[in-house]
């Protein structure tokens, strides 16, 4: 077998393999051998059929079986040969077979690329130091007040005004017929101002007392997020059924036992603020990875597009379900999947720079994730998700794939570690609305 490379990118390769003429007469003869046992050609006895009969009647099933054979035999072997290491085979340019010569094919194939050793250590970072103000943590407990609001009935009855709530019949009309879009809505309740339709709708409501009904022409913007309605005049029906104020609750150590196992207000209070604290923590830990990407990724590489696919297929995913977890999906949105492909499409090819990155960094640097570390990770898995230690384990074992990303992904974070532990850090206070102001004027005074 000869196998050569041909070089079409850092990243793309086209690998042509020759058959010899021997390799492929013996699988034709043994392809024949094989049918003749089976063949039932009228005039001929089982396993009597002389080839010639055989070739007028399956030459074309068998040379292809034959090519298939071939290709699928040498294939492994070539790419072993030519010391390659593929991430995907995306074209088979496979001729038809020509008994009387060797058989040629080629195949085109994408590889991981080969990056230089990465110079890290020394780089220069700025790490924002973040402090949980009690403003912040007062602005969540007013949130889980609203969680725990009532909505009163206003008695008596008088005129709806801006933010209140409210409950309404409506429908909407389009040249002058009713519409899928805008099916008779009974009992929608929501705050005037955040109905969700354009602000005519919620004007139109402003001024009525329960029981008015109104219509009003409302036009829907270009961009409406509904395809039906964007760019189109509808006509709403409207009735006002309710006018409801809200009552929020007293915010003591009643208020804290409804949100966990929490006996004082002072205990909620605490886990407000550790979660606070955990969330600017990984707010830190992303301006520094990006500081770090930014810096090590001056110098463009090819990626290979099996990768960026990959990438991509994970940012629909995640997507996707978070639209499921909002009670609605990408079509009823009228998000195709062609459209979300080209707005994250830099995203997904961003991504892929960055993993290749980190995997130079844990090959040269030899990183590895110890025992006791994935035990560990697994025990923080299984306080997360409530199952036990070895039901985790269960799982990665069935799923070796899976096992491997996250063991990848745990090397990602220790190569990250490492980059951060090898700067020169330096820590500055958060920027604010003035600082940033501020400097902006210095940088236009500095262009003068």
């Amino acid at each position: 077998m000869d196998v050569k490379v041909e070089d079409v990118s850092d990243v793309k390769k086209k690998v042509h393999v020759e058959i010899p003429k021997e390799q492929v007469t013996s699988k034709l003869d043994e392809a024949y051998k094989q049918l003749k046992k089976t063949a039932k050609i009228k005039g001929y006895r089982p396993g009597k059929t002389p080839r010639p009969v055989l070739e007028r009647h399956f030459k074309k099933d068998v040379h292809a079986d034959v090519v298939n054979s071939l290709v699928q035999d040498s294939f492994p072997d070539a790419i072993k040969e030519a010391d390659l290491t593929v991430l995907e085979t995306t074209d088979f340019d496979a001729p038809e077979l020509d008994p009387e010569s060797s058989y040629k094919y080629a195949a085109t194939v994408e590889l991981k690329p080969e990056l230089p050793e990465v110079e890290f250590k020394g780089l220069k970072l700025k790490k924002t130091v973040y402090t949980v103000e009690e403003a912040e943590i007062d602005t969540q407990m007013d949130r889980l007040r609203q969680h725990l609001a009532e909505y009163k009935p206003i008695d008596p009855p008088r005129p709806a005004q801006d933010k209140e709530y409210v409950t309404v019949d409506y429908e909407g009309f389009i040249d002058g017929q009713p519409s899928d879009a805008t099916p008779f809505t009974e009992n929608s309740a929501f705050q005037l101002g955040s109905s969700g339709f354009p602000e005519e709708f919620d004007n139109a409501v402003i001024g009525m007392t329960p029981g008015e009904e109104k219509t009003v022409t409302v036009e829907f913007p270009e961009d409406y997020k509904d395809q039906q309605l964007a760019g189109r005049e509808v006509e709403f029906k409207i009735t006002l059924k309710e006018l409801r104020e809200q009552v929020l609750p007293p915010v003591d150590d009643d208020f804290a036992k409804n949100f966990g196992e929490f006996e004082t207000l002072e205990d909620l209070r605490a886990e407000i603020r550790k979660n606070l604290e955990q969330g600017y923590e990984s707010r830190t830990n992303q301006e520094l990875q990006e500081q770090i990407f930014e810096q090590l990724l001056t110098n463009d590489f090819e990626i290979p597009e099996v990768m960026v696919k990959y990438e991509m297929d994970e940012i629909i995913r995640d997507a996707e379900m978070k639209f499921a977890q909002s009670g609605v999906s990408m079509e009823q949105l009228g998000i195709t999947r062609e459209h979300m492909e080209q707005q994250y499409r830099g995203l997904a090819e961003q991504q892929v720079h960055r993993h290749l990155l980190l995997s130079k960094i844990i090959e040269q640097e030899q990183l590895e994730i110890p025992t006791e570390e994935l035990e560990a990770e697994y025990e923080k898995i299984a306080e997360a998700t409530g199952q036990s230690n070895d039901m985790i384990k269960s799982y990665y074992r069935q799923n070796p794939e899976k096992h491997e990303g996250f063991k990848h992904a745990l090397l990602e974070k220790k190569a990250i570690d490492l980059i951060i532990n090898h700067a020169e850090t330096e820590e500055v206070e958060p920027e604010t609305e003035s600082n940033a102001d501020e400097g902006e004027t210095a940088d236009q005074e500095q262009d003068k």
